[in-house]
């Protein structure tokens, strides 16, 4: 079985547009993603936030007649965008073997590896996060996640409570637990991201001492640790409440943070912390230190 796939670059305001079209052509799937260097990697819930530069990539199945396809879209959109369509056609792979060939082990800090289902690591000392396909918004691969899980890998976490603030995948929380953590209380807005958590929870044998909870849900406990890797604008705007979720004298890490953003965040959270020198993997930077707020 073979697909047609077509793509094409267009605005912010008619990448709905566009969907819509495709969709009404017979579209198996049509996705919108970044055709530029714009990484949103959280948004407000709700919000319908795109990439001022959006690449609209539809799917259909192999036997559409390409000539038909292309007469109907003539129609639909402008020369311009007509001249820019990349045709492609596409043979049935197993997906998940083609995932597994660029997702291999990798290790973060000195005991700290993810790992696909399956996959085996060479160090008898290594603590393992098992990952597959699916369901999950972070496997490490991004420099920002790599930051945290490197943070994480530092800390002496064994019998500690840790917040995982913004917890995607779970991978945080999880490697949290697989360090030694006590208990992890995971937070996120997507509901889908609070399943991914407690599978690979559950895939990871910790799923017992991880909680998940949507914000305005999340009890007000007090924890030893707590990371949040989300972005720059919910960190300032959310520094009293995400301080006021950790210990006098706790450890936070924060990640989600451009190079330019350090500073300006820094000064958002000195007045109730010591802060540690910064952390830089490419243009991202992690922002750490010690709770110096009591009560």
């Amino acid at each position: 079985m073979s697909w047609l796939q077509l793509s094409l670059d267009t605005s912010e305001a008619q990448a709905p547009i566009l969907e819509l079209v495709f969709e009404n052509l017979g579209a198996l799937s049509v996705t919108l993603g970044d055709a530029g260097d714009q990484p949103l990697l959280e948004t407000p819930p709700a919000s319908e936030q795109l990439w001022q530069h959006t690449r609209v990539t539809a799917l259909f199945e192999g036997s559409q007649d390409p000539q038909l396809l292309q007469q109907a879209l003539g129609q639909a959109l402008s020369e311009e965008l007509l001249n820019s369509l990349c045709w492609e056609r596409i043979e049935d792979r197993i997906w998940e073997r083609v995932w597994l060939e660029h997702f291999k082990p990798m290790s973060f800090g000195k005991r700290l590896w993810v790992c696909p289902a399956g996959e085996q690591i060479s160090e008898p000392d290594g603590v393992v996060i098992q990952l597959d396909p699916g369901l999950a918004f972070g496997t490490g691969t991004h420099p920002t996640t790599a930051l945290c899980l490197t943070w994480l890998d530092s800390q002496a976490l064994t019998g500690k409570t840790v917040i995982d603030y913004g917890c995607g995948s779970g991978i945080l929380g999880i490697a949290a637990l697989k360090l030694g953590a006590s208990s992890v209380i995971a937070i996120e807005h997507d509901p889908q991201a609070l399943q991914a958590s407690q599978d690979n929870a559950v895939k990871n044998g910790v799923a017992d001492r991880l909680a998940t909870y949507l914000p305005n849900e999340a009890p007000a406990d007090k924890a030893d640790y707590l990371v949040a890797n989300i972005l720059a604008g919910p960190l300032i705007e959310l520094a009293p409440q995400l301080i006021d979720h950790i210990k006098p004298n706790g450890h936070f890490a924060l990640s989600g943070i451009l190079t330019e953003q350090a500073d300006e965040l820094a000064q958002r959270y000195r007045p109730f912390a010591s802060l540690d020198p910064v952390k830089q993997l490419e243009e991202w930077v992690l922002i750490s230190g010690v709770n110096r707020k009591n009560g």
